[in-house]
């Protein structure tokens, strides 16, 4: 079972249990948990912690 069938059975998950209003979240935590990626051991990193 790879990431990809994971994202698939999450899709079908939330368009048959007409879930919709979890979409936001996820995304919030999708984008938090890219942030996090990559600031880790990038130049970039001293920029995005002075947003918090």
């Amino acid at each position: 079972m790879g990431k990809g069938a994971i994202l698939k059975e999450l899709w079908g998950f939330l368009k048959e249990r007409k879930k919709w209003w979890l979409m936001p979240i996820l995304i919030i935590l999708l984008l938090l948990g890219l942030l996090i990626i990559l600031t880790e051991s990038t130049a970039i990193a001293p920029f995005v912690y002075t947003l918090f």
